[in-house]
């Protein structure tokens, strides 16, 4: 019971649904979604914590940047079910179609100096 308490409550914030929403089109760093979703840095690495914490998203290092990604596989069976489903809904939802393409305009070089 315990993963999925961890993975409800990963997605049981609106701007951690657009985040998840944002890394289906790419990896993104934390100044990226920072950018688009207009919030602290600090709040959007809570977010991100709680995802990765769900095993809903992964990081890697990339130089001076850690791009954040959906993963390939979950270790955690319901997750990577949910993760499914997730990427069928949503998709006409105005908030996450500006999203997107606010993230797709977003450059990290120019973001983050």
């Amino acid at each position: 019971m315990r993963d999925h308490l961890r993975v409800f409550k990963a997605l049981s914030d609106k701007n951690r649904l657009r985040i998840m929403k944002m890394l289906e089109a790419k990896p993104m760093c934390v100044c990226e979604i920072t950018a688009v979703l207009n919030l602290a840095p600090s709040t959007v690495s809570k977010h991100l914590s709680l995802l990765h914490e769900a095993e809903l998203i992964e990081d890697s290092k990339d130089g001076k940047w850690v791009n954040y990604s959906l993963p390939g596989k979950s270790q955690i069976p319901f997750a990577a079910e949910i993760l499914k489903l997730l990427r069928r809904s949503l998709k006409d939802d105005p908030v996450v179609l500006a999203d997107t393409d606010k993230a797709a305009k977003i450059s990290r070089v120019e973001l983050c100096r």
